[in-house]
């Protein structure tokens, strides 16, 4: 069983649930626009959204293009034309009072926190990172929180992990884990930075991909067993 020191994880759908955040954060949005929000319109709004980060995790958009841009692109296609940074500044007042836990999450850096040391590397915004963080509790039980938006990078660049590693003290890549959910950031970013990777995938979603982790986990807690430790912090001899 391999040793490790670091352990690196995303936010988004790997400790806090996104999804929930959003989707709250959408009604509210919609209700004060007075339009509603159907599911058909919900759905295509995060199809123009995850297009959109997939370009920013490719280079190809800056963050502000993408933020500033998805609700005009989505309401356009709806022959409405309205000012998407001044609705996206509505939206992440919103999103930012979304801190609902994945299943575990608290649980499992609790019980790490005193094992390894721990860091967040998440690409976003990193007002609404830093607040959803300190809402939630988790803030205090990492070193440190590394957000795309204060790096001048993001995932899966590996100077972005550049920029990570030379801010952490003695680190050493070779005893350092990445944990998240996304492959075409968080195990890719991984592998070009030279990391073990576990990719979280809660709903088994088949790999299109040729991204091969070192680990694939359902559920948080089966990051117990691969890293030897039991839920009370009790190590496994």
């Amino acid at each position: 069983m391999k040793k490790y020191k670091t352990l690196f994880f995303d936010v988004d759908d790997t400790l806090l649930d996104f999804g929930a955040a959003e989707k709250v954060a959408l009604r509210l949005l919609f209700e004060e626009q007075k339009i509603p929000l159907t599911t058909e319109i919900e759905t295509h709004y995060k199809k123009i959204n995850q297009d959109l980060w997939k370009s920013f995790e490719d280079g190809k958009l800056t963050r502000d293009v993408v933020v500033n841009t998805r609700f005009s692109i989505l309401f356009k296609e709806y022959g409405q034309e309205v000012d998407g940074a001044l609705l996206e500044k509505k939206y992440r007042s919103y999103l930012e009072e979304g801190h609902e836990f994945v299943n575990g999450a608290f649980e499992l850096i609790t019980d790490l926190q005193h094992q390894y040391d721990l860091y967040i590397v998440t690409n976003g915004i990193s007002k609404t990172q830093d607040k959803r963080l300190r809402d939630s509790g988790l803030f205090p039980l990492f070193k440190r929180i590394f957000v795309s938006e204060d790096t001048g990078f993001q995932k899966p660049m590996k100077e972005f992990f550049d920029y990570v590693f030379a801010r952490i003290p003695n680190f050493s890549a070779e005893q350092a884990l990445i944990i998240g959910d996304s492959l075409s950031a968080d195990i890719k970013g991984g592998q070009l930075a030279g990391l073990d990777t576990c990719w979280f995938n809660p709903e088994m979603k088949p790999n299109k991909t040729k991204l091969i982790p070192t680990y694939q986990i359902q559920k948080l807690e089966e990051l117990y067993r691969i890293l030897g430790v039991k839920s009370d912090s009790v190590a496994v001899s």
